[in-house]
């Protein structure tokens, strides 16, 4: 609908260059005088330039790009009779109207017109539409008697003034519009939430089956709403690429009007638009904002209802944890009071694990130790007396929908088993307490499928796994999730992809090493 409204302003546009059939307008001047044939002339051309800029509005969804877009095309209809009873072009225009009158649905973004990027690709198009109006022009009325006539001169059959007249109007409002959009002012630049902000993307989060929506309380990603409030999208920045963790979260409606929302500002600025671990539901939505879908991984649920240990595939897991348990290991759940005030034992556990892993601290998607965003959430401990071996703090989804955990870390000389105790108790832990799902998490570049926008990243991806271990574990990663038996869920990177994808993926690795030398360096990666 989109290319039919351009289509439908380039003919009004192309229309008004050229003269009308002979004999049309000797019979449109004994029904109508000259100033309204004039007038009708130059409005036909004013809309033709206008369904240009909205054929973008339609493309985008605009709610009122629809409204207008029905009103010119049925003007232009009107008008295509009164300026030269032109029964054809009418017709046209009347069957664009009615196939776009059933597909209001189909336009349910809320967003101002004047605010809607375009890209050069529009730009150029409508700039190709006027350049080939002037040319009919001046080809038209070339060898007419009355071609050299000033613009402002009006007779029945002065048409070369009449279509200069029309070709400059249309080609003032466009200059108008692109004048607006230069002088629009500069948006303020990235800036971290305030508490104001982080209390209310909380209240949101706290509403969230998705655990993965506490992430954004750790305030180093910029927050954005949706105009309803009722939805947020966390987003980090590198390099051209803007970068949003995880999907939007909030009611379905508002989340989808916020991916938009987050692609124009995107536009803006002249960033790419790329969305950090999405799922496969979300596959349509990319395909409206013209963005390819790039497989990450897979990321790993465990049912809770039916989880046991009392299975011969966990015979293992069933033999540590007895013996942890009788050499004393006990398995406990803090409030965040009692995190506050354990955080010294926490940090303790914390920079002995950095330093046997001759690590850093790394950021976005990835946990950190952080004292004001561990004390948000409950925690789940293995002591060993009055000593904290292991520690995890949770995310508590809504509804008991999902339990996880962000960050965890052990003692470098705890027991063999101690993480696989502490994952047991938890997932038992959460099936008492009526929690359907344990989320572990993602598995990065775990069984990669080709698909039709993109054969070789697959490939690319599937070398690293197998041979990458120098800068992660990949294969170890997966192996030890898949010992709990869970459900695989793809994930996804959403960007603009082909030649923009290899500078994507740097930027969002980077991201999440903490910096650019955290990639190839483990010692070197440190909070951004």
């Amino acid at each position: 609908m989109a290319s039919v409204a351009f289509l439908a302003g380039a003919m009004l546009l192309f229309s008004g260059a050229v003269p009308a059939a002979q004999g049309r307008l000797d019979a449109l001047n004994a029904l109508l005088s000259l100033p309204f044939i004039e007038i009708s002339h130059f409005t036909a051309s004013l809309a033709g330039g206008a369904l240009l800029l909205l054929a973008r509005a339609l493309q985008r969804r605009l709610d009122a790009g629809w409204q207008l877009a029905m009103l010119l095309l049925a003007l232009g209809a009107v008008l295509s009779v009164l300026k030269g009873w032109d029964v054809g072009e009418a017709g046209l225009l009347s069957l664009a109207s009615l196939a776009l009158l059933p597909m209001r649905r189909q336009f349910y973004r809320k967003s101002s017109l004047l605010a809607e990027p375009f890209s050069r690709a529009w730009m150029a198009a409508i700039a190709a539409v006027l350049l080939a109006s002037v040319f009919l022009l001046f080809f038209a009325h070339a060898q007419a008697p009355y071609a050299q006539l000033s613009w402002w001169d009006f007779a029945l059959h002065a048409e070369a003034p009449r279509s200069q007249r029309a070709t400059t109007g249309a080609m003032a409002l466009i200059a108008l519009f692109a004048l607006y959009r230069l002088l629009r002012p500069f948006s303020p630049p990235l800036a971290r939430p305030d508490d104001a902000e982080l209390a209310q993307a909380r209240a949101i989060a706290e509403r969230s089956t998705a655990t993965y929506a506490n992430l954004a309380l750790r305030g180093d990603k910029a927050l954005l709403f949706s105009p309803a409030g009722d939805a947020f999208l966390m987003y980090g920045r590198r390099g051209r690429s803007w970068v949003a963790m995880g999907e939007p979260v909030g009611p379905e409606a508002s989340s989808r009007e916020l991916l938009w929302q987050f692609h124009n500002l995107c536009d803006r600025y002249d960033g790419w638009c790329v969305l950090f671990e999405i799922g496969d539901r979300w596959r349509p939505q990319c395909a409206e904002l013209g963005l390819v879908l790039t497989p990450l991984g897979e990321e790993a649920r465990v049912p809770l209802a039916g989880f046991t240990l009392d299975i011969p595939a966990r015979k293992k897991m069933r033999e540590v944890r007895s013996r942890l348990l009788r050499r004393g290991y006990r398995f406990r759940i803090l409030s965040p009071a009692e995190v506050a005030a354990a955080l010294p034992a926490l940090a303790n556990v914390s920079n002995a694990w950095l330093a046997a892993k001759h690590t850093a601290e790394k950021g976005f998607s990835n946990a950190s130790f952080d004292l004001h965003y561990l004390c948000r959430f409950p925690a789940a401990v293995i002591e060993s007396g009055t000593e904290i071996i292991a520690f995890a703090n949770l995310w508590l989804g809504a509804g008991r929908n999902e339990l996880s955990i962000d960050l965890m870390r052990h003692l470098p000389d705890a027991a063999n088993g101690a993480m696989d105790l502490l994952f047991c108790e938890l997932m038992l832990w959460g099936r008492s307490e009526g929690y359907r799902w344990f989320n572990l998490g993602m598995a990065p570049l775990s069984n990669l499928r080709a698909g039709p926008q993109d054969k070789l990243w697959p490939h690319i991806g599937t070398l690293i796994y197998r041979h990458g271990e120098h800068f992660y574990n990949f294969e170890g990663l997966r192996r030890y999730k898949a010992k709990f038996d869970p459900v695989w869920r793809p994930l996804y990177l959403a960007s603009p992809g082909g030649l923009a994808l290899p500078a994507v993926l740097i930027d969002v690795t980077a991201l999440t090493a903490g910096s650019l030398a955290g990639i190839v360096s483990r010692r070197k990666a440190g909070a951004a």
